[in-house]
């Protein structure tokens, strides 16, 4: 496959580039040229200097779901845009109707969706929900938030400060009260005695943080379905149910944070659902319009949505929040047109699928590199923890982790990593491509990763010996 733009040296872009923009999460190098990419098509992209690359990051933040370059959505945006391209969402537009209906219709238990452009928007509108309910329902208590270690839910102040990456919040303090952390679930680094029931562990670990700070201070408990940045976990086997009984028994509100994993990044519709879960709140962006346009979703009960409208003499009782760009119409038209490629091209099976398959490919590099301590995920979304020794689970250096990053890139495949997020334990190399990866694409993630680890670590002594000792 080529680019269909001709590529020059774009030399002068470059330097543009370089001289002007600040690049999200970069330590600028003025010596060295940007990353600078002019096309993408399908599952891969090509970089100013013509280079191509097999997109494994779906963007770099999970969000391509459906690949690069698809036109039906480029003309449903731009046929929107052309008719009516915006007004404030204080009134409606017809593809925001028509999404709402067709959203909700995926998704029963909920009934009303509140747009904005990104996912931090998306949960701040949910907490900025749960504040007014403390006020309007409870005296002001039941105000604060729980969050779990390593789950991400934005880049603002209060997102920050419901995030579990540690790293993120260095030199952002101080952060706003009444967010309230609660253990990891990930099994791979349990505190927990071996033989301990580890799901039954974190979920009592949840309830004592609940009666040490008092029920009826705690507001909601927001988690992700699949931990994303902090190294994509999956809960374990018993993890869901406790945590849903808990918000009942304390009456505490459930809040998902479904941005990264729904509209099948984890093989569903939404992760949640997986599970039975009946959240009361539901936030999402990322695949939502799989990057063609800059859009989120907060979906709520319609008990929720009542809490807002029960006393009409209440002059400040109903939500008093605005996003301008909540009230662009071509994010609405784009996750139409996504949505129904999604559906017609069966992209929720082909998540599982060939998910399984990778999934399947790592477990089995894990036998030839010792560095690979555990590997974990759902469909095409994948986590493989390396590590410095196995026995001790040491976590690998963060710069040797970047240096296998960069050792894929050269070799033409992009992969993500756990960075500057968790101290100590920036070592997860982070896999996510578009929905729409075939086996033969996998195949290459596989091999690249399998060269870059080789060339990383494959003259380690100790690695080779515990390589030999096991027969590998």
């Amino acid at each position: 496959m080529t680019p269909t733009t001709p590529i020059n040296d774009n030399r002068e872009l470059i330097d543009m580039d370089r001289r002007h923009v600040w690049h999200h999460i970069t330590r600028h190098d003025p010596s060295a040229d940007p990353f600078l990419l002019i096309e993408g098509k399908g599952m891969r992209v090509w970089d100013a200097a013509g280079r191509e690359y097999l997109d494994a990051v779906a963007g770099g933040v999970w969000t391509v779901n459906i690949g690069y370059g698809r036109e039906s959505v480029s003309a449903a945006v731009a046929a929107q845009l052309s008719r009516m391209n915006f007004f404030a969402a204080a009134a409606g537009t017809e593809p925001a109707a028509r999404f709402a209906a067709a959203l909700l219709a995926k998704m029963p238990a909920m009934s009303r969706v509140y747009f904005s452009p990104s996912g931090s928007e998306a949960n701040e509108k949910a907490y900025k929900m749960v504040r007014q309910i403390a006020h309007t329902r409870h005296a002001g208590g039941k105000y604060k938030i729980l969050y779990r270690v390593r789950d991400y839910h934005g880049t603002t102040i209060a997102a920050l400060a419901s995030g579990g990456q540690d790293q993120r919040n260095e030199r952002y303090g101080p952060m706003p009260d009444g967010f309230v952390q609660l253990p990891h679930c990930l099994e791979y680094r349990s505190p927990y005695p071996p033989d301990a029931d580890y799901a039954k562990c974190c979920a009592d670990a949840i309830e004592e943080i609940i009666l040490r700070e008092g029920a009826e201070t705690i507001g909601a408990m927001v988690l992700e379905p699949i931990t994303a940045g902090g190294g994509v976990i999956v809960p374990p086997d018993g993890y869901w149910p406790r945590v849903k009984e808990l918000c009942v028994k304390h009456n505490i509100l459930l809040h998902i944070d479904e941005v990264v994993c729904g509209f099948g990044r984890s093989g569903e519709w939404f992760e949640h659902q997986a599970h039975d879960l009946r959240p009361d709140f539901v936030t999402m962006a990322k695949g939502l319009a799989s990057g063609y346009a800059a859009f989120a979703c907060t979906a709520v009960t319609e008990d929720i949505f009542n809490l807002f409208h029960a006393d009409p003499s209440d002059p400040l009782g109903f939500f008093r929040d605005i996003s301008t760009y909540g009230g662009c119409a071509a994010g609405p038209a784009a996750a139409l047109e996504v949505m129904r490629i999604i559906e017609e091209e069966n992209l929720l099976e082909n998540s599982r699928r060939v998910g399984a398959y990778l999934l399947n490919g790592f477990r089995k590099m894990q036998n030839r590199h010792q560095v690979i301590g555990h590997v974990r995920g759902k469909a095409l979304f994948i986590g493989v923890e390396l590590v410095a020794d196995r026995e001790s689970k040491t976590p690998a250096d963060e710069t040797r982790v970047q240096a296998v990053v960069a050792g894929c890139k050269k070799r033409g495949v992009l992969i993500g990593a756990t960075n500057r997020s968790i101290a100590g334990f920036n070592n997860t190399l982070l896999f996510a491509p578009p929905l729409i990866c075939t086996q033969k694409d996998a195949d290459q993630i596989l091999e690249t990763v399998d060269a870059a680890l080789a060339e990383e670590f494959g003259s380690d002594k100790k690695v080779q010996a515990v390589a030999a000792s096991a027969g590998v």
